[in-house]
């Protein structure tokens, strides 16, 4: 499939790997510009264009993009996918901690549309989409700091879905169950043990497996496309059921 994004120039935050890297893959695949915001590119697939960019830090967003403007003449879509996550409880994270992680997973989103804002406001095909989490609506054990980031998540995304929405820009979220990648194999080894951390993590989603990073792509590529221009201020589930089915056990 492809050509609903001719034309267009989207922007992925953290889209060097797991979900941000198979939304770049996707979105180029059908039709658009892709600038991978990251601080690494390494082994960036061909046909992507990587610019290193740190969402903590304002100069460094508005410079990535000042160049993606030069480079393509516009800029209409954002996927503020960039984030980092955290075990514990509200005793296990001390201050330190809690500021990063609200920096990265909030703020940075903010600063990332603040910058891109005076371009999309041009653009007749203007989306915002946030990657929550199903943390931010379901109490999971021990992803208190998490939880509440991705709570703010989509709080904020509602909040410029308002903010925004008669200058033309559309913003969306989705919320993803647990996602099968290097980020989470990483998050595992935190646990004292981690295969049966993850065996849990797949038993607790109804389809009875953890979601896939593409499956993740394809609902960011539905909000983010022209073809769902009356979608907004919407959050999208992509958790395997966790969220509403209360399946029997076997």
């Amino acid at each position: 499939m492809s050509g609903e994004f001719d034309g267009l120039v989207a922007v992925v935050t953290g889209g060097a790997s797991g979900i941000g890297l198979a939304t770049a893959e996707l979105l180029a695949s059908r039709g658009a510009t892709v600038a991978v915001f990251d601080l690494a590119h390494a082994d960036l697939p061909a046909g992507l264009h990587p610019y290193t960019a740190d969402v903590t830090n304002r100069e460094s967003l508005e410079a990535a993009v000042a160049a993606v403007g030069a480079d393509h003449g516009r800029l209409d879509i954002v996927i503020n996918n960039a984030g980092i996550s955290a075990i514990g409880t509200v005793e296990d994270n001390d201050d330190a901690t809690w500021a990063r992680v609200l920096d990265v997973n909030v703020t940075g989103m903010a600063r990332m549309t603040a910058a891109a804002l005076p371009w999309l406001r041009k653009s007749p095909a203007a989306s915002v989409v946030n990657v929550s989490s199903i943390a931010a609506l379901n109490g999971l054990p021990q992803r208190a700091l998490y939880s509440a980031s991705k709570g703010a998540v989509l709080a904020l995304t509602f909040a410029m879905a308002t903010d925004h929405v008669r200058e033309g820009v559309r913003v969306n979220a989705v919320s993803p169950g647990t996602v099968a990648t290097a980020f989470v194999d990483r998050l595992l080894q935190n646990f004292a043990d981690p295969v049966a951390e993850r065996a849990a993590m797949d038993a607790r989603q109804a389809i009875g497996r953890m979601v896939l990073p593409h499956e993740v792509a394809n609902a960011i590529a539905y909000l983010a496309s022209p073809l769902s221009a009356a979608t907004t201020g919407t959050a999208l589930d992509v958790d395997g059921g966790v969220t509403h089915l209360r399946v029997r056990p076997v």
